[in-house]
């Protein structure tokens, strides 16, 4: 199953120990270097306080239609506890926003949303809002993660449409039966004999 990356803004974060709500998340973290959502800024009654504002994805129990749903509140940290998320932050990356081009160079748009898998939390697809000329033909595009060949602080790169995965060639089909509804061939079959 495959969701959008904003549909986890304002996402319920419950606790099993407390059998509720315990926060809300306000942000994504996303990993530039492999695109994936590692942590998520949240905010609630709790947060600051008694337990920290991040929640890592990796202590995401499971994500359903009620929310995400963690074991406690203990999951909580501060930005700082977590090498690789306060490194992450450093970078203030933002993925919506960014420019997407080919290879070659040619606009695509821009990011304005992009699809995760829950199973993994890695980003599966890019939703590009077109420039205002050619939305009128195509609003949206959707390109693959397979398709992305780099990411930097400015745009995303992706393969231009010619660079298409080459598929193995297929050895010609030929049947190995005889069709009962065809008559037969006579003269190759006398030929055949013949040549016996």
């Amino acid at each position: 199953m495959l969701i959008n990356t904003s549909r986890l803004i304002n996402c319920p974060i419950l606790s099993l120990h407390i059998g509720g709500r315990v926060a809300t998340v306000v942000e994504i973290i996303i990993d530039p270097n492999s695109l994936k959502v590692i942590a998520c800024r949240v905010e609630g009654p709790l947060v600051g306080k008694e337990v920290g504002d991040i929640l890592p994805m990796t202590s995401v129990r499971e994500f359903s239609r009620l929310g995400m749903i963690i074991d406690s509140t203990d999951e909580l940290v501060e930005a700082d506890e977590i090498v690789r998320i306060r490194d992450v932050l450093a970078l203030n990356f933002n993925l919506v926003g960014l420019k997407v081009e080919t290879k070659k160079g040619i606009k695509l748009g821009k990011v304005a949303d992009s699809t995760i898998s829950p199973d993994d939390w890695q980003i599966q697809q890019l939703i590009v809002q077109r420039p205002l000329i050619k939305s009128f033909i195509d609003p949206e595009l959707t390109i693959s993660r397979s398709q992305i060949i780099e990411v930097d602080d400015y745009k995303v790169t992706v393969k231009d449409g010619e660079e298409k995965i080459k598929e193995e060639a297929r050895p010609d089909f030929s049947p190995n039966f005889i069709n009962p509804f065809r008559e037969p061939d006579f003269a190759s079959e006398s030929n055949s004999k013949e040549s016996n």
